[in-house]
């Protein structure tokens, strides 16, 4: 099965679901086998007679000014062809001018209090900017199911947040993060870091793991064991590790129960990493 490319919105709603039962999985391009396990999840949901939608676009309103939204990758051809094999209908790859018709967008989805924690303190209007291209791409593709990957934890969050405050009749799938033997996870950004750098990397998921494995000692436990690791480690500039309430996104109290999130944030090199782990505060998970 060839995966048909579209790339207006007037395409999009031409070729229809015919009743079908759609998913989409919202990307920014440089697909790899995370992307590819978020697609095949999404087959498997609405199965053979389903049909699922890729979004690859490059989201100008994510990036601020230092960021580096003119060196991110842009490889169509090789995305089109993950997403195939992976199981997908349908890539819709829009330019800029068709998804901003007239430009930046005047009204913009608001990521609230939950968005300025975090990542959203680090890049600030970058939620705003992602809730407003899901927002657009749930608007144009109509699915019954969306994916996203638990590794952008907070994104997750916000995106179920925003679905539920604003009625938007679809379910929000969260898919486990995908990871490299070593225990980096998948990203697309994975490709600026040098080999030495990437060394440096794994200390981030190391931490987080020795974190989770030291759960059973309550959160101020797995704190200090995340990080005791990242005290010994060369090579990175922690932005941030904290243990978050997924609920809202704030700091997990020294008593808190249920789930949570242990998150961390680094530049390695001129990269900018982050990876989380969740853990359950309420028994083994």
């Amino acid at each position: 099965m060839t995966a048909q490319l579209l790339r207006t919105a007037e395409e999009l709603r031409s070729a229809g679901a015919d009743g079908r039962t759609r998913a989409v999985v919202m990307t920014m391009g440089a697909l790899h086998e995370g992307h590819a396990t978020l697609v095949r999840t999404a087959r498997q949901h609405v199965g053979e007679d389903g049909e699922v939608v890729v979004t690859v676009f490059v989201n100008p309103l994510q990036f601020g000014p230092n960021e580096d939204l003119e060196r991110y990758p842009r490889t169509l051809d090789a995305d089109r062809e993950i997403a195939e094999e992976a199981g997908a209908d349908t890539v819709f790859a829009p330019s800029v001018d068709e998804v901003y018709p007239g430009g930046e967008p005047q009204v913009r989805i608001s990521a609230g209090p939950t968005g300025e924690r975090y990542e959203g303190a680090t890049r600030p209007g970058h939620f705003d900017g992602m809730l407003t291209v899901v927002a657009k791409m749930l608007h144009l593709t109509q699915p019954a199911a969306a994916f996203f990957g638990q590794k952008d934890a907070q994104q997750l969050v916000l995106i179920r947040r925003m679905a539920a405050d604003l009625n938007f009749p679809v379910e929000i799938v969260a898919v486990p993060t995908v990871r490299e033997p070593d225990g980096l996870p998948l990203s697309s950004r994975n490709r600026y870091l040098s080999p030495s750098e990437r060394q440096s990397a794994l200390a981030l998921s190391r931490a987080l793991f020795a974190g989770r494995d030291a759960r059973h000692g309550g959160p101020d436990a797995v704190r200090a064991a995340a990080r005791a690791v990242l005290d010994g480690a060369d090579g990175l500039v922690l932005d941030y590790l904290a243990l978050i309430d997924p609920t809202d996104f704030t700091d997990a109290a020294p008593g808190h129960t249920g789930p949570a999130v242990l998150a961390v944030a680094a530049k390695v090199g001129s990269t900018r990493l982050i990876d989380n782990v969740p853990l359950d505060f309420g028994g083994v998970q």
